[in-house]
C-alpha cells in the first residue's frame, strides 16, 4: 500500500528526524522518503490531520482476550481490532484462557489464530502446568512454537525452589521469566489496598508488603541463579526502590506498570465500583507518584494497559465477590499521556518493551518497513462507553478526563484510521 503522511511530528529517539515535523512517504509498505515537503505527484492516499504526531508502532506487553474458553469476554479477532483502534501495532497476550497456554499446541493455536491480522500478537505462555504453581510447563517446546515469555498471569508462584529452577532452566534458550509480585499468604485474598480506605470501607486488605516481599524474594533468587526476570505491574513505592537497587547490582531485571496504577488511587473505591477492583489493587497517591518518578528515571521499563476484559456477570456483583480486572486499551493513551511526559510514554510502549521481549524494533527512517502509530497528544475529552470498542465494558476510566487521541496505525502494509 502507498501512503503520504503530511506534516507529522516524529517521536522516535532512534530516528534522525526525532522531534522534527516532516512528510513521510510510504510505498509498498516501506518508508521511501522523509522530507519537509513531499508533493503528491502520484495521487496516492494522503493523511493530513490536526496536530499529527507519529511514532513507531506501540507494543502492549499485557493484554487478555479470553479466547479460547472465555469468548463472552473477548475474542482474539475483535481484541486485535480494539488494539489497532487504540494505537497498538503489536500486543503480547496473557495465558489466562481456558484451557491455559501451558503446552506447544496451545501456543500454536494462538499463533495461527492471529495470522493475517493487522496487529501482531505474541503469546505469553504459562510458567507452570495449568497455572497451578506446582510443576514447570513445557517451556522450551513453547519457546520453539512462538512463546516470547513465561508467566502465570496474576498468579504468584509460592514455591521459591520452582522459581529458582525456572530461572536456571530458561537460560538454556535465553528465555524471559515473569513473576507476578504477590505473596499469597500476606495478600490473604484481600480485595483492596490495606490502609485507611480499606479500613473505612470494611474491605479485606492486600498490603503493600505482600508485593514487596515477593519482589525481594525473586531478586534474591535472580542474584543466585542469573537469568532474565520481568516483574509485571508493580504498584508500590518500596517496589520501585527494590528494583532500582537490583539494577544497580547489575541484575537482569525489568518491570512494568499499568495505566490504571499511574492514574488512579484507592480513593476511587468509596462507591464500591467493581471496575476499580484490579490486581494488584489500586494503591495510594504516594505510591502513584513514586511510579511516575520510576518511569522518568528509568527504573520502570515498560508501561502497559493490563487490558483484562471481564463479563458483566462477574462484575455487576458485590465488590468482594467481583473478579479483578479492567479493560485498558482504548483509554491507555489518554490516561498515561495525562500524567507522563510524551517521550517517556512513547519509550515505555515502543523501544523498551520490544527490546525486553526480543521483538524486532522498527524505526522511522528511509528504507525501513513502516510500523507507525498516528496520534494527537493534545485533545482533551471525557472517556465514556462510546469510546469502548471491546466486547466487555469494565473500564476503570469511565467518566475520567483524558488527554490524547489516537488517529490510527499503519503496519503490515495496512492502514487503520479511526
Amino acid at each position: 500500500m502507498d501512503l503520504l503522511i503530511k506534516s507529522a511530528k516524529i517521536i522516535d529517539k532512534n530516528s534522525p528526524f526525532h522531534l522534527k515535523t516532516q512528510d513521510v512517504l510510504i510505498e509498498k509498505g516501506k518508508v521511501s522518503t522523509i522530507a519537509s515537503n513531499i508533493k503528491n505527484t502520484k495521487k496516492i492516499k494522503e493523511i493530513a490531520l490536526d496536530n499529527l504526531h507519529i511514532s513507531i508502532g506501540w507494543f502492549d506487553t499485557s493484554v487478555s482476550f479470553g479466547e479460547p474458553g472465555f469468548e463472552e469476554r473477548e475474542t482474539i479477532v475483535n481484541g486485535l481490532k480494539v488494539a489497532a483502534k487504540s494505537g497498538f501495532t503489536a500486543v503480547a497476550m496473557n495465558p489466562n484462557t481456558n484451557p491455559v497456554i501451558d503446552n506447544k499446541s496451545a501456543v500454536e493455536f494462538l499463533v495461527n489464530k492471529a495470522k493475517s491480522n493487522i496487529v501482531d500478537m505474541f503469546p505469553i505462555a504459562n510458567l507452570t502446568q495449568q497455572a497451578k504453581g506446582q510443576e514447570l510447563a513445557e517451556l522450551f517446546d513453547m519457546h520453539k512454537s512462538g512463546a516470547i515469555a513465561f508467566g502465570d498471569y496474576n498468579k504468584a508462584v509460592d514455591n521459591a525452589n520452582l522459581m529458582k529452577i525456572a530461572l536456571l532452566y530458561a537460560q538454556n534458550f535465553d528465555g524471559l521469566v515473569l513473576s507476578f509480585p504477590q505473596n499469597n499468604s500476606l495478600s490473604n485474598l484481600g480485595s483492596a489496598n490495606e490502609g485507611a480506605t480499606s479500613t473505612k470501607l470494611g474491605l479485606k486488605g492486600n498490603p503493600a508488603i505482600a508485593e514487596e516481599l515477593q519482589i525481594a524474594r525473586d531478586l534474591f533468587l535472580l542474584e543466585y541463579t542469573g537469568g532474565k526476570l520481568h516483574i509485571p505491574t508493580i504498584t508500590t513505592e518500596k517496589s520501585v526502590k527494590l528494583i532500582a537497587d537490583a539494577k544497580k547490582k547489575g541484575l537482569d531485571v525489568t518491570c512494568s506498570v499499568s495505566a490504571h496504577h499511574l492514574f488512579l488511587t484507592d480513593d476511587e473505591l468509596n462507591e464500591f465500583n467493581t471496575n476499580y477492583k484490579v490486581s494488584p489493587p489500586l494503591r495510594t497517591k504516594k505510591d502513584v507518584n513514586s511510579l511516575k518518578k520510576g518511569i522518568i528515571d528509568g527504573t520502570i521499563d515498560i508501561i502497559t494497559s493490563d487490558h483484562n476484559p471481564i463479563d458483566v456477570e462477574n462484575k455487576k456483583i458485590e465488590f468482594e465477590n467481583a473478579m479483578e480486572g479492567s479493560i485498558g486499551l482504548e483509554s491507555f493513551f489518554g490516561a498515561v499521556n495525562e500524567v507522563l511526559p510524551l517521550e517517556n510514554l512513547i519509550d515505555g510502549i515502543t523501544n523498551k518493551p520490544r527490546k525486553r521481549f526480543n521483538i524486532v524494533n522498527p524505526t522511522i527512517v528511509e528504507g525501513q518497513i513502516a510500523n507507525i502509530t498516528l496520534f494527537n497528544p493534545d485533545v482533551e475529552y471525557e472517556f465514556t462507553v462510546k469510546n469502548i470498542f471491546s466486547t466487555s465494558k469494565n473500564s476503570a476510566f469511565l467518566g475520567k478526563r483524558l488527554k490524547g487521541k489516537v488517529y490510527g496505525i499503519f503496519t503490515n502494509n495496512k492502514l487503520v484510521i479511526n
